[in-house]
């Protein structure tokens, strides 16, 4: 293949339908769903091939960190990292890496635009299926994968094509929205009906040009916001206001359904869209009774139910066809084929003062240094877990309103109090007055772990003052 092809890889989604796991802070397309390594990190190790220059991810600023992180992890470069002010779906965030794209790597550009939150496997027909894609895109077709559909299926749209397995990329003749089961079952039975994968890949000019003619609004702020992009540390910042004029449509909507330039290249590799837990349920590895665990888990007599622990045992008893998915505040209890009224459950909850939290702020928090776990909340005093990763420090910084205790775990501290700098190793403690400029830092070549005791009359994360700081938030 000749043609320069940039993976676009899209990882800005919030994940409702996987709650209690996936929550606004650190969404689905980052946690260990299936395996080891998260499905954004699948996707990075996907497009870890020679067919490909490095890959361009588009994400909320609020994951820029996690983005960074998770790729250093696997030892894969990038060649950017755009940062979305606002919300603004798909045929902005298409649109505006295009932008970018035709001017640092050229409009003759091809992108394979890919999904965070999918599990999909690499085999030869991936690879046929690539390749027809990246020829089709160079003569300037929208080109989109389409999934042989293996059920009756009301969760995924559809596409009409007169495509088979293994062709080449053919006209598409129409897109189904989500249909109802009727609907499904006569397309299913009929044949010639697809599962709209939302994988594509496009020619950069052309795809621009075509938004310019039927999104121009689109169009307009995705140039403005690209051109006034600044870069900040390892990202580029797309600039705001421009950004937040574009239309919160999907790139479907926008192009896909308008443009005689739609085409579709057929496949059968294996595909699922980890949505909800039912999709994570169906790519797991069930045992004899249909069941997929993770974490601590007893069951007896329990039937085709996904078990998910990452804190507490759980033990399920005579049960089929449920969801049991716990965190260390938060347990879900649901029919595991109802599993699309998990985003039901979260629009309940975030109307409820009192549990809203629970839909944004993840129990682990991670940052650029490392991060850390709440393991205790009280009147006037919370405990949490500090991890900092080798060579890594925290801003030096005070608080207004309480003072810390910090005790080694594992590993080596510095710690700066005031100017003076002390030396901790395991077992080892230092006491943080109210107020005092202090900063941590990991001198050593393991993970630091520490345990923090916070004590005071108010213990938000916004009362930091932060006085420096390598990551540009002071």
């Amino acid at each position: 293949m000749s043609a320069v092809v940039v993976p676009l890889i899209l990882a800005g989604g919030q994940g409702t339908r996987l709650w209690p796991m996936s929550r606004t802070a650190r969404p689905k397309q980052f946690l260990p769903l299936t395996g080891p390594v998260s499905p954004f990190q699948h996707t990075l190790e996907r497009v870890a091939d020679a067919r490909y220059a490095p890959a361009l991810v588009i994400t909320n600023s609020e994951y820029r960190f996690i983005v960074g992180e998770q790729a250093a992890e696997l030892g894969i470069g990038l060649s950017g990292i755009l940062l979305e002010p606002v919300a603004r779906n798909t045929a902005m965030a298409i649109a505006v890496a295009a932008a970018y794209i035709a001017r640092h790597f050229g409009p003759e550009t091809l992108m394979h635009v890919l999904p965070s939150d999918q599990d999909v496997t690499v085999d030869q027909g991936y690879w046929l299926a690539v390749d027809q894609a990246v020829e089709a895109a160079s003569s300037g077709r929208f080109v989109t994968f389409g999934i042989r559909p293996l059920r009756v299926e009301t969760g995924f749209g559809h596409i009409k094509c007169d495509a088979v397995i293994g062709g080449l990329a053919r006209p598409v003749e129409h897109f189904v929205e989500k249909p109802d089961k009727a609907r499904a079952a006569q397309m299913l039975e009929e044949g010639g009906y697809f599962w709209n994968s939302g994988m594509f890949m496009l020619h950069a000019a052309h795809f621009l040009a075509e938004t310019e003619r039927l999104a121009p609004d689109t169009h307009r702020a995705a140039l403005a916001s690209a051109q006034a992009a600044r870069e900040d540390l390892d990202f580029i910042r797309l600039e705001e206001t421009a950004f937040a004029t574009a239309p919160d449509i999907s790139v479907d909507y926008a192009i896909f359904e308008k443009t005689a330039r739609a085409a579709m290249v057929a496949v059968d590799f294996s595909w699922t869209d980890l949505g909800n837990w039912n999709a994570v349920w169906k790519s797991g590895e069930r045992d004899a009774l249909g069941n997929v665990t993770r974490g601590r888990t007893t069951l007896l007599d329990v039937s085709n139910s996904l078990i998910v622990s990452d804190h507490a045992h759980i033990a399920v008893d005579g049960l089929d066809d449920v969801a049991v998915i716990a965190t260390n505040d938060a347990v879900f209890v649901g029919r595991l084929s109802q599993a699309q009224r998990v985003g039901d459950m979260v629009k309940r909850l975030r109307t409820d003062t009192d549990a809203a939290t629970l839909t944004e702020i993840h129990p682990t928090a991670h940052r650029p240094w490392g991060g850390y776990s709440s393991i205790l909340n009280g009147d006037r005093f919370q405990v949490k877990r500090l991890f900092v990763k080798p060579g890594k420090k925290l801003s030096l910084q005070k608080h207004h309103h309480r003072a810390e205790h910090w005790i080694v775990v594992r590993g080596t501290a510095e710690v700066t109090v005031d100017g003076a700098i002390t030396a901790l190793t395991e077992n080892q403690s230092i006491y943080l007055p109210l107020g005092c400029a202090h900063r941590l830092s990991n001198p050593g070549k393991i993970d630091l772990e520490l345990i923090e005791v916070q004590t005071g009359s108010y213990l938000g994360e916004d009362d930091i003052v932060r006085i420096e700081d390598e990551f540009g938030r002071a």
